[in-house]
């Protein structure tokens, strides 16, 4: 199978360039890729460096620790939309999860999605499984689909361990069909991008993306 129509070639360093971001856009269009995903700083540019070839701008939202407040969240995906991000990836309130506080964090998703889809662009919710127990991640799965989230990702890349295997399993055991799964943080080699694709994740966030096709056949 081909990986690049799935993979998100990814910067979110704090010590991203304009530079590494144009870099990282020519290298998206070379190869293909599904989209960019870049720092809401950076959308506009990439825009401009894309042009009108098929590559999606993607950005983040409350990144990467998830605690701003609600308003805020849903101000950041309305400016980056109209800044040209055509999906918004936002991190869960984890503290707020971790706390038991539910109708927060249903609330916190729910703004973004709804603030994301009256404008008809996707939105990917980042729940960071390596801080969350299995039966957290079956939880917040269930909020996440109800509150009609395009995908449920991974991890941010900024947490102690990023996408595994087993923890895509029982995402993808955990949500309706229609809810997809992003997978991200720690993706270097094709053969794990691919495990993670065989256990359900129908995309892949990534910097190490050129690594991830460069023996690829193309079609």
């Amino acid at each position: 199978m081909s990986l690049a129509n799935h993979i998100e070639h990814t910067n979110l360093k704090p010590t991203a360039t304009a530079e590494d971001i144009i870099q990282l856009c020519n290298e998206a269009v070379e190869n293909n890729f599904y989209g960019v995903c870049v720092a809401p700083y950076f959308v506009q540019l990439a825009k401009k460096t894309i042009k009108k070839n098929d590559v999606k701008i993607i950005t983040v939202i409350g990144f990467p620790l998830g605690y701003s407040n609600v308003s805020s969240k849903v101000e950041d995906a309305k400016k980056a939309i109209t800044a040209g991000a055509q999906e918004i990836d936002m991190v869960i309130n984890i503290s707020a999860f971790k706390s038991g506080d539910i109708a927060t964090v249903q609330n916190d998703i729910q703004s973004v999605i709804t603030a994301c889809h009256l404008q008809n662009k996707q939105a990917k919710v980042i729940i960071e499984t390596c801080y969350l127990s299995d039966e957290e991640i079956k939880t917040i799965c269930k909020i996440c689909a109800d509150c009609e989230a395009d995908f449920v990702k991974t991890s941010t890349g900024f947490g102690p361990t990023g996408a595994t295997v087993e923890a895509v399993k029982l995402m993808r055991k955990s949500l309706p069909a229609k809810t997809k799964i992003k997978a991200a943080g720690g993706i270097k080699t094709k053969a794990f991008a691919l495990e993670l694709v065989a256990a359900g994740a129908d995309r892949i966030g990534s910097s190490a993306s050129i690594d991830l096709v460069k023996f690829e056949p193309e079609d």
